[in-house]
Formats: C-alpha cells, structure tokens, sequence
C-alpha cells in the first residue's frame, strides 16, 4: 500500500494502520486536507486516509468485549455524520470505504448481550427499541453508501457472530480471511438476528434458505458462506490487508460501474428503515418474553466471550 498520508508501515496491520489517538503527527499530516475533525479522533474506531486510492481505512478498537457497546455505537454515529461531512462536498475523492478490526481473531461478537439481559429484567421495552434503532439507521445508512459515490468493503479477521454478522451484511463486498468464522447464535436463547440480517439474508438468499440460516443457530466458515454467495473472497490468513488492496488496484477503472450497480440493486430490492425499525419492534416484544433461563444462557455466552476476548488480548 502507498502510505501517503498514513505514515510509514513498519510491518503488520496494526503497525501500518497505527492508532490515531497515540500518533500526535499524524493530525497535524492531515490537517492540510482536511478542517479539523473527530473523525480521526474516535475512542473505538481508528480512521486513516489514504489519498492516492481514496480509500478510507477504518479499524475497530473496541473496549472490552468487542460488541457494539453503546459508546462504539456514538462512534459509529460520527463516523458517519463526519465521512457525509468530509467528503459530501466533493472536495475530496471518497471512492473506497473499509472496516476492519483490530481485535486479534474477532471481527465483532455483535450486540451489547449484557445489557440487553438488563433491560429485559427490567422490562424495559424502550431502551430495547432505543438501541435496535439506533443500530439499524447505522446500518441502513451504510446499505446506501451514505449517499456517496462509494465502495464499502468489510474485512473479517476472526469471528463476526450475531450483529457483527449483521452489519457485515450491508457491505458491497465482503472480503474474509480463511479463519474467519459467521454465525447468528440468537435462536439459542429464543431470540433472533432483529437488526438487518433478517431483511438482507432474505433479499440474498431467498425466504427458504434465510430462515433455515437463522433458524440453525449454526457457526459458518468463509468458504461456506463464499459457497452460498454471502462473502465475496476467501484469502489466507495474515492476507486480508493486501487481499484489500489488489481489490482496490484491479477494481479501480471500474468504480463507476461498480457504485452505479449496487445503487440500482438497492433500487430492485430495496430495504426501507420503517421496515428495519419493524423488524426491531418484533426483536424488542419476543425479548421481552425471554424467561430468566433464556437469560442466563444469553449471560454465559456474554461471559464465555469475555474470557476468550480476555485471553486473545493478553496473548
């Protein structure tokens, strides 16, 4: 990869994507291109610009359990509200947008488990229905490439379970390392995926095979999931980076094309948000019907994750 503006590589993903908040320069390189912005400032999301590719490298750097805790979701929230802010006017060529992970071997585990088992024992439909919305306009926002003419890319490296499999799935192109592993584990406990992967998985795989998805509770490989048309590219391990990069170099005369036809697919299945936030009000009343065993289940997945979260970090 070029590394005009990003810096010098020294070797590995995290080394050549390095974290904003501890580069005090690498602002100040930015400042010319850009006004100043929280964008390369985020507490959970770490962002680098990559000027010759147009190519905006986003990282999640999560706190804790990586789920999408509320605190990663406000960055989310920016992340969006800036790169439409940044890069709207079109004084700068936004044509690529990726997100990766930095956590060692999990893309993402998904929704905040514990503390939707908190909201159910208090039954507290609101903040169900609160933090289900907020997920899904995330969502439905990144299904439209928020209004730019733009690629996004997911790049998996580990497990994306539940909602991590979710958002994943409003990505143009998913490109995943051999390991990676995908599942929608919710059915364990008597719930089910209610923020996106319902109405995607159905428009991609048909009613049948989406329901039988979701229903299997199963963990899938990225070869299978390649099989059924769900990821785009399967690459050896350590290779996702570069894997990302010859995309972008052998896809780049073709970004006009390529913009314009996942604009006209999202216009032959169009998901609307009034039909996610329905979908999240089904999600919020079956969650509410979830017994005190359900729950338990659900808080020993949230502590089986932890630990292994706990132990990846420490190796």
């Amino acid at each position: 990869m070029d590394q005009s503006g990003l810096g010098n590589a020294r070797g590995g993903v995290t080394e050549a994507f390095p974290d904003v908040s501890s580069d005090e320069g690498l602002q100040d390189r930015l400042a010319p291109a850009f006004p100043p912005s929280p964008l390369f400032d985020l507490g959970q999301l770490s962002v680098d610009w990559e000027e010759k590719t147009g190519t905006l490298w986003t990282f999640m750097t999560p706190e804790g359990r990586p789920s999408f805790n509320r605190g990663m979701l406000r960055d989310f929230e920016t992340w969006q509200s800036e790169i439409s802010r940044l890069f709207g006017n079109g004084s700068h060529d936004l044509r690529y947008l990726v997100l990766g992970s930095r956590f060692p071997g999990v893309w993402n585990f998904g929704g905040d488990l514990g503390l939707f088992a908190k909201f159910i024992r208090n039954s507290d439909r609101q903040s169900l229905v609160d933090y289900g919305r907020v997920c899904v306009n995330i969502l439905h926002r990144n299904m439209n490439s928020l209004g730019l003419p733009m690629v996004t890319i997911g790049l998996v490296q580990g497990q994306a379970l539940g909602g991590g499999f979710e958002a994943l799935l409003s990505f143009n192109v998913i490109i995943a390392e051999r390991s990676a592993k995908f599942g929608l584990p919710e059915i364990a406990f008597g719930l089910f995926p209610g923020m996106g992967a319902h109405a995607l998985l159905i428009r991609q795989l048909g009613q049948a095979r989406a329901e039988r998805l979701i229903l299997s509770g199963n963990t899938y490989s990225a070869e299978e999931l390649h099989d059924m048309g769900l990821v785009d590219m399967v690459v050896d391990d350590g290779e996702g980076v570069s894997a990302v990069e010859d995309f972008i170099r052998v896809n780049s005369r073709k970004h006009a094309g390529s913009c314009a036809v996942y604009k006209a697919s999202r216009e032959v299945s169009p998901v609307s948000l009034d039909e996610l936030n329905r979908i999240v009000e089904i999600w919020a009343d079956t969650a509410l019907k979830l017994q005190e065993k359900d729950l338990r289940l659900m808080e020993r997945l949230v502590a089986a994750q932890s630990k292994l979260s706990q132990s990846i970090s420490v190796d």
